[in-house]
């Protein structure tokens, strides 16, 4: 990890400094509308290396944040979430001041999307306005979640799939009703699609790395596959827990101008609701898109 940590840094002017034990890090004196060949091989290396990055003093239009996100893969429309009108690819992570006593988006540990049959890659969020105190974000590290198993579990997780589906906004959702959600985020209900279940491999495969990352959350992950939900969920509740204990975690505190960047194939993630009274608004982009893996020689589309 020294060594790559070294390798990085000395390939650009910028410095990246490591924010918690085993991932994440922060990058400050460097533009990202103005990075180079050399430059953007660096902010790869390092997205690889710590699967949470925070670009410190950002000053972006939506174009910008784009131009930005395409560095790193295709952008990708999100299904269910309505865009900003004069940019489809963008996202505004809305909650308006009046907004109390209601969900938030993304309140919830998930990664992205990870229903789809290629869930995306990486979810870029650049801070517009932010409120006095509150509305951190939280990460949690799956791939040291992972290898922090014991020996005997992890093979008992090896080869092991779970089932994933978009059931919060699937017909089931739409059929209870949406008292107490936000209303700046447009989220669209009732898709019987949206429950279907997919199943993707519990030990996901990293590519950059070669590492395995465990590969469920509470939010969209229903089952282990060949088993029902309640055979499945003292199994995975317990790894919900081992995975977001505080020592596999981070915090990101916001500061005006912040361009965070993570890679969903190895975080979880969780915003924080703790901030009503205040408005708070981020443009949010997604890039790339993988169908995981459980071992290298499996098939997938990057």
């Amino acid at each position: 990890m020294d060594a790559i940590r070294s390798s990085v840094a000395a390939m650009a002017t910028f410095t990246i400094k490591p924010a918690a034990a085993t991932f994440s890090a922060t990058i400050e004196g460097l533009d990202v509308r103005d990075l180079d060949g050399e430059s953007e091989a660096a902010v790869m290396q390092a997205m690889d290396t710590y699967r949470v990055l925070v670009f410190r003093n950002q000053d972006l239009t939506p174009d910008d944040q784009k131009r930005f996100s395409e560095r790193f893969g295709p952008l990708v429309r999100v299904p269910y979430v309505k865009p900003l009108d004069d940019h489809p690819e963008v996202i505004a992570v809305l909650k308006e001041a009046d907004e109390v006593n209601v969900s938030t988006f993304g309140s919830w540990w998930h990664s992205d999307f990870s229903y789809l049959e290629e869930p995306p890659t990486y979810s870029i969020l650049h801070a517009r306005e932010l409120p006095p105190v509150g509305g951190d974000t939280l990460f949690a590290d799956m791939i040291g979640a992972c290898e922090a198993l014991s020996p005997g579990l992890r093979a008992t997780l090896d080869g092991l799939k779970v089932m994933h589906s978009g059931h919060i906004y699937g017909a089931k959702l739409a059929d209870t009703g949406e008292q107490g959600r936000m209303r700046s985020v447009e989220v669209a209900t009732g898709d019987p699609d949206a429950d279907v279940e997919r199943a993707h491999p519990m030990l996901r495969y990293h590519r950059p790395t070669g590492r395995h990352a465990l590969f469920a959350n509470p939010t969209y992950t229903t089952r282990f596959a060949g088993m029902t939900p309640d055979e499945s969920k003292g199994l995975l509740d317990y790894l919900y827990t081992h995975a977001t204990q505080p020592r596999l975690t981070w915090r990101q505190v916001w500061q005006p101008g912040d361009l965070l960047m993570w890679d969903n194939r190895a975080v979880l993630h969780l915003a924080v609701n703790d901030y009503d009274g205040y408005r708070r608004l981020l443009h949010r982009t997604t890039a790339g898109s993988e169908i995981p893996i459980g071992t290298p020689d499996q098939q997938g589309t990057a």
